[in-house]
């Protein structure tokens, strides 16, 4: 199949595959809402689990904490993110019950 430009400055992945739901090959669009994360875990078949933390500012006690933000993802074949990877995702119609968003981009390989 022919890779489309999904915008975003995003790089093309090398790999191809046939997958309706990727945005390179396929026809999901990307909309709304971009983050870029580290994957935690890809255990289940073209799902990803993308983690990024923040800090947020509790008045009441006038210090930050620590939170973190974990979203499932569809991970394409042609870009097969593993454990570790960091990656940016982007927010697209709804493709199962808990997934809203693909990975679009490999920034990095795992450490």
């Amino acid at each position: 199949m022919k890779k489309k430009d999904v915008g975003l400055g995003a790089k093309a992945p090398k790999d191809t595959c046939e997958n309706e739901k990727c945005p390179w090959h396929g026809h999901l669009k990307i909309r709304g809402r971009i983050f870029k994360g580290r994957v935690v875990s890809s255990k289940v078949t073209n799902t990803a689990i993308v983690q990024w933390n923040y800090y947020n500012y509790n008045s009441k006690y006038e210090r930050y904490e620590r939170r973190k933000t974990r979203i499932a993802c569809h991970n394409p074949l042609c870009i097969a993110a593993q454990t570790g990877d960091m990656v940016r995702i982007g927010e697209c119609r709804p493709i199962s019950k808990s997934k809203s968003f693909v990975i679009f981009e490999k920034i990095s390989e795992k450490k």
